[in-house]
């Protein structure tokens, strides 16, 4: 296990940034010397001025000592840690160790990366596995989807270039998990992929899969960085699955079978690949779902739906019983995730129901929208028509709604439609959700629209104000080009959207919207509505008629 020194290297860092380079330094150290010449002939009898003049002198020669030391002692970053406090006591040792299990108490605590990084420069000497370790807890506050949040915060810090220079440079003497964790963080903090510290590490750690000795966790972690990386073209990857292959699954942890599906959910592109493995880690994780943490089952089943395991349907009913019991602990994404599988496989259970109707009124005004649309989904979907559940829901989007997605607020609302039932707090919902249209009309997409305004009409709530926005030639060209564009289920929305709206609402006046093109898909869903109405009453003479006016272009 390589030490990472911390401190040594920070002086290093901030007079190489000051100076650029030795001859730099070099220059800098013969300036001062002639002006320490100068300055002593005009203050000859100032003491405190020949005190910083030696202190300024001694800094100069130390630095350029300890460059040369850096580099030219391979085993400098393994041994003892030495503080050059003054020029007295440069020689002393005085390092300091924390204890592992006490360091990773403290950097579970800190809840930004600036705390992380005054940690950390407090310490004078860590192992190679604290070092990666705190590098993921800073991914896990400063990179989301969009990326690195604030790159050169964290790019420039002293610490975090302190932690870089060493894995660079010491790469060979790092443990296996201290070189593939710091490899997976820093290809999410964005570190260019072509620098030599990625190089070296992607290097080191090609080396170290050809001798297969890297543990299952090990072979997962560098899997998912080289995803990462190079995406799942990637050369390495094809050897790390078949080393993953090799080994006794019946011996593998719960932990690492969620790796292990959480590597092949990303690796996999073609139908069937690697489904022998996927089929024996199916039989496998049925046994052990009862061991599964919430985390755990959340993961798997994700990767379950990712994977399109329509064959481990018994695996996926076993884990969505035992995750009944999780309800109440589930993070939001772990949530999400479940409910994304009883969603994707069809699957329903009672007292899960039950566990959400308990949850989703206490937590739906914190809960992530995402979460509460899922919840929605899966409401609409097995058509639970749920009181406790739609009444949270409606109320935390009169307040919330500004915060969800198009498609999330129309996750929201569907279900009411769908399933017709009417929250005590409508009022205050289509009043938010005539805003939101309002103003963010265009954003929306033109199936989930109609959709959403379809819905509407079903629970009595017409969307008057939009009809004209919604037969426009423009919006039906899109509708027409966006899959599955104008088939009979949409013209049936259209249909019933338009129809529904001139027969409730007295004052709605229809020359408004009927224009150019407009006309024709009017025509079009009135034809298919008679039509519709034919085939039902079995009426030959009706159908013929409809036939014989659409033939002809007669206007109805």
């Amino acid at each position: 296990m390589a030490l990472i020194n911390l401190q040594s290297f920070q002086f290093y860092s901030s007079t190489v940034r000051t100076c650029r380079s030795l001859g730099t330094l070099r220059k800098t150290l013969n300036h001062l010397s002639d002006q320490g010449r100068q300055l002593r002939s005009w203050c000859c009898g100032s003491s405190v001025f020949g005190t910083v003049l030696s202190r300024v002198r001694f800094r100069c020669v130390f630095y350029r000592n300890y460059h040369a030391e850096l580099w030219n002692q391979p085993n400098s970053i393994t041994g003892t840690v030495h503080l050059h406090r003054d020029a007295g006591n440069s020689s002393k040792s005085d390092g300091k160790w924390m204890d592992e299990q006490k360091f990773f108490m403290e950097l579970n605590s800190f809840s930004s990366s600036n705390e992380i990084f005054k940690f950390l420069s407090s310490l004078e000497v860590i192992s190679d596995t604290m070092a990666a370790a705190a590098l993921q807890r800073i991914c896990e506050f400063e990179v989301d989807d969009s990326g690195l949040k604030n790159p050169e915060d964290i790019l420039e810090n002293e610490v975090f270039r302190a932690l870089c220079f060493q894995f660079e440079h010491e790469s060979q003497k790092l443990s296996d998990t201290g070189l593939v964790t710091a490899l997976q963080a820093l290809i999410k903090l964005r570190v260019d992929p072509w620098s030599t510290l990625i190089v070296r590490l992607v290097s080191e750690s090609q080396e170290r899969l050809d001798k297969g000795q890297l543990t299952i966790r090990n072979l997962c972690i560098l899997g998912e960085s080289l995803l990462d990386l190079e995406g799942p073209g990637c050369t390495m990857l094809e050897q790390i699955v078949n080393q993953v292959q090799g080994k006794k699954l019946e011996e593998w942890t719960t932990e690492e079978i969620a790796m292990v599906y959480g590597m092949l959910q990303m690796s996999i592109t073609e139908e069937g690949q690697y489904q022998d493995l996927l089929n024996h880690m199916n039989n496998i994780t049925l046994t052990l779902a009862p061991q599964l943490s919430p985390k755990l089952i959340s993961r798997i089943l994700n990767a379950l739906v990712i994977l399109d395991q329509t064959q481990a349907i018994p695996l996926v009913i076993k884990l969505c019983k035992y995750s009944v019991r999780h309800v109440p602990r589930f993070t939001n994404d772990e949530l999400a995730n479940v409910l994304g599988a009883f969603i994707h496989f069809g699957h329903a259970d009672q007292f899960f129901t039950e566990a959400l109707e308990r949850l989703v009124p206490k937590s739906s005004f914190t809960m992530h929208p995402e979460t509460v649309s899922k919840v929605m989904q899966y409401c609409c979907r097995k058509l639970i028509r749920s009181k406790p559940i739609f009444d949270a829901v409606a109320e935390s989007f009169a307040y919330n709604a500004d915060k969800c997605t198009t498609r999330q607020i129309a996750e929201y609302i569907v279900p009411f439609g769908t399933l017709n039932y009417l929250p005590p707090s409508a009022p205050s919902v289509f009043r938010k959700l005539e805003r939101i249209l309002n103003a963010r009309f265009t954003q929306f997409q033109p199936h989930t629209l109609l959709n959403l305004l379809h819905s509407c009409t079903l629970i009595e709530r017409y969307p008057v104000n939009f009809l004209a926005k919604i037969f426009n030639p423009y919006f039906l060209q899109q509708l027409q080009a966006q899959t599955p564009g104008l088939d009979r289920f949409v013209l049936s929305q259209l249909t019933q959207l338009f129809l529904t709206v001139t027969l409730e609402c007295p004052f709605y006046e229809e020359s408004k919207v009927l224009s150019g093109p407009a006309v024709r898909v009017y025509q079009q869903c009135c034809l298919f509505f008679l039509v519709s109405c034919a085939w039902v009453w079995r009426d030959r003479a009706e159908l013929m008629l409809v036939l014989e006016l659409q033939h002809s272009g007669t206007h109805l």
